[in-house]
């Protein structure tokens, strides 16, 4: 009988994280092995994991980061949940395909939705006409998520991402993968453990409450090593990229308005982007940004204004796309490639009385690229 396997994915776990505060980590790498992953470009949440599971770069799996703008929609899209996002057989398809008996769960992975699994978990809010967020949870298959709530309580959906994340979200999902576990002993278990890479986005690497965190992370894998381990379940623990200080913001959009690339639509008394009508914009992700050209007389003029541009160490083009296995359609025709300590802004209002109503509020579906600052 092939073992059982379960995939940790401790999100930001960097090898300088690992010392007196991770007993637990410590010993399961005393009897069996570190060895680092194979980095993919742009090191991002839905980009990493997805190259994980198909065992493709970005160009053939087609996730080239946590967003990105639909050409056709003239919109852009961050934090789409549809599995069918991500181009290429997944691992649980191959070995679905292999033996027919393989069965896999899939909680709080990214792109969970509507993905061939026996089992999954994953936030998705209500959003009643009249504005209200009911916060919720999807689950297959049906009644799923319902059956664990009614033993741990609720999905702790506000300590899971923003001010108040912290480590009760990863303490939850640890939880139900063990009672999921229990239920339906899948062949292959995928959980995600996000909880320090929110805190070391709020505080940084270096922070005061470093330790403490890494400490309770830690803490939470011991008792999922001891469990799985007794039911001889095979551990394999991952984590998607490093976190790095920085302390340069790089405005992209709004040095792009300058030059006159961008336009806007005034709504009440906001400015929103028009992607449509914009000749150049950025969709800003961490460290780097996707650059949309309307024309592609202006490519040229826009790589020379972004090359020359303080906090932006070089711009791609089609062939630096190419080489770092990124030169998808859904890429931008230009990928801005921040400094060591410099990111990337969304922002493109010149004037902050004209920020729109979603700036200063969580609102990942909204924004036209990703913001840390809701941590």
């Amino acid at each position: 009988m092939n073992k059982k396997v379960v995939v940790l994915d401790i999100v930001a776990l960097m090898p300088e994280l690992l010392g007196d505060n991770t007993p637990n980590l410590n010993r399961l790498i005393e009897k069996s092995f570190i060895s680092p992953l194979s980095g993919v470009f742009p090191a991002v949440t839905t980009t990493a994991q997805s190259t994980m599971v198909t065992g493709l770069q970005p160009q053939q799996h087609g996730i080239v980061g946590n967003g990105w703008y639909e050409r056709d929609h003239a919109e852009v899209m961050f934090w789409k949940q549809s599995n069918r996002l991500v181009q290429g057989k997944k691992i649980w398809d191959i070995l679905k395909e292999k033996n027919t008996e393989f069965t896999c769960s899939k909680l709080f992975w990214w792109y969970n939705m509507y993905a061939n699994v026996d089992a999954s978990i994953t936030p998705r809010p209500h959003y009643p006409a009249d504005g209200r967020k009911i916060i919720d949870l999807y689950s297959t298959p049906t009644g799923l998520h319902q059956q664990i709530e009614d033993k741990l309580g609720k999905f702790p959906f506000f300590n899971f991402w923003g001010p108040k994340a912290d480590i009760k979200a990863s303490q939850w999902i640890a939880e139900a993968a063990m009672m999921e576990y229990d239920l339906n002993q899948p062949d292959l278990q995928l959980v995600y453990l996000p909880h320090l890479d929110y805190c070391l986005q709020k505080f940084g690497p270096q922070g005061a409450n470093t330790s403490i965190e890494v400490q309770a992370i830690d803490k939470i894998v011991g008792k999922l090593i001891d469990f799985y381990q007794e039911r001889n379940v095979e551990i394999i623990v991952v984590s998607e990229y490093g976190i790095e200080a920085v302390d340069t913001p790089v405005h992209i959009n709004k040095i792009l308005r300058q030059h006159d690339y961008i336009k806007v639509r005034e709504t009440l008394t906001w400015e929103m982007l028009d992607t449509g009508a914009s000749r150049a914009f950025a969709v800003s992700d961490h460290q780097i940004a996707h650059v949309y050209v309307g024309d592609n007389a202006d490519i040229n003029e826009v790589k020379a204004l972004l090359e020359n541009t303080p906090g932006i160490e070089k711009v791609l083009t089609q062939v630096e796309k190419h080489e770092l296995h990124i030169n998808h359609q859904r890429a931008g025709d230009l990928i801005a490639v921040a400094e060591k300590g410099a990111w990337f802004t969304y922002y493109y209002w010149l004037d902050d009385n004209k920020a729109p109503d979603f700036a200063r509020t969580i609102d990942i579906h909204r924004k036209p690229g990703y913001d840390p600052v809701e941590m």
